[in-house]
């Protein structure tokens, strides 16, 4: 039967390898209530088609969050625990790029530019997964437990392959990669030592005939020696966020089209005098409310109407305009 889903015989024998005691702790697990639970066979229609395509797919996934976030278009980002003051300028400014314009962010929840990067696409509301190397119970390391519960609240994601109350074990943390680069379209790796565990992320993303993406940085700086030997290796370089969005334009647009044609309806006249004073920088609601001249209370049911059609987006600050739609796209 495992044969006939197309699983390799590693994969085959680590399903066999399951003890059936273990499921017992972990239906447990999965009946309590908040954050959602899910557990995710490789049979399943909600397992990710991406991750199917690579040579050792994990049998089950273990979900907290929004599931819904795995069959996103998605980019790893990864970089050093060790990072420099441009690592972590220009981690979390792509994050916060990609994001807003519709790539899920994915990456480990490590320490360092992992975390950088997810908190990069929070920031602007936009979508964030994070991969464990340890059970979904066990979240490690346990400094990030806060990060966690902001990815949760933000509709992000939280998986692993792991049983939940499983800890984390040092040789978990490599395997843990090939499912960050088989997620995603392609990995990015913002700054990284010739000795980080970003370049192994790197080579599965090339094993699994995915695109890799690299920023370079100063030759002086240990922590880019590992970039720019991806670079001379043949990694895309990267110095704007465009040279990524423009990479994946049609996954992106794809998404874009199918959005205008679901709110295209409920947007062409969705409260135009609001719409007119939000820009693409972070305006508080008592700004807004007091150019519209509408009170607070009303002026924020109106904004969760058109932040759900897609007009707009909360970010640290306020609001700002959906920069995957444009103001011409919303009149017309």
């Amino acid at each position: 039967m495992l044969d006939k889903l197309g699983l390799s015989k590693t994969v085959q024998e680590q399903f066999f390898q399951t003890s059936y005691l273990h499921f017992e702790p972990v239906l447990d697990w999965l009946a309590t209530p908040y954050p959602a639970k899910y557990l995710i066979a490789y049979c399943d229609s909600d397992y990710p088609i991406l991750l199917k395509q690579i040579s050792s797919p994990p049998p089950l996934l273990f979900v907290m969050g929004n599931k819904q976030l795995l069959h996103s278009p998605q980019i790893a980002m990864v970089g050093s625990r060790e990072f420099s003051e441009y690592g972590a300028q220009w981690g979390r400014y792509f994050a916060s790029e990609l994001a807003i314009n519709g790539l899920t962010i994915t990456s480990g929840l490590a320490l360092g530019l992992d975390a950088i990067c997810h908190r990069g696409a929070l920031e602007v509301s936009g979508n964030t997964i994070a991969v464990l190397g340890s059970g979904l119970a066990q979240i490690t390391p346990r400094s990030n437990v806060r990060l966690a519960n902001d990815i949760l609240a933000q509709n992000g994601a939280i998986i692993s392959e792991f049983y939940p109350f499983e800890k984390a074990r040092s040789e978990y943390f490599p395997r843990r990669n090939r499912i960050i680069s088989g997620l995603s379209l392609g990995t990015f790796v913002v700054e990284a030592s010739e000795k980080s565990g970003s370049l192994i992320t790197a080579r599965y993303a090339l094993e699994q005939n995915r695109d890799v993406f690299a920023l370079p940085g100063d030759i002086d700086n240990q922590n880019s020696h590992g970039t720019h030997y991806l670079i001379k290796q043949g990694a895309y370089l990267v110095t704007e966020p465009t040279d990524i969005l423009e990479h994946y334009s049609g996954f992106l647009s794809t998404i874009e089209r199918q959005s205008d044609f679901d709110n295209q309806e409920s947007n062409s006249v969705l409260y135009p005098d609001i719409f007119a004073v939000i820009h693409h920088q972070p305006i508080p609601v008592d700004t807004i409310a007091s150019l519209v001249n509408l009170p607070i209370p009303e002026l924020t049911i109106k904004l969760l109407d058109m932040e759900i059609a897609g007009l707009i987006i909360t970010v640290t600050g306020g609001y700002i305009r959906n920069r995957t739609r444009t103001a011409q796209d919303t009149v017309r």
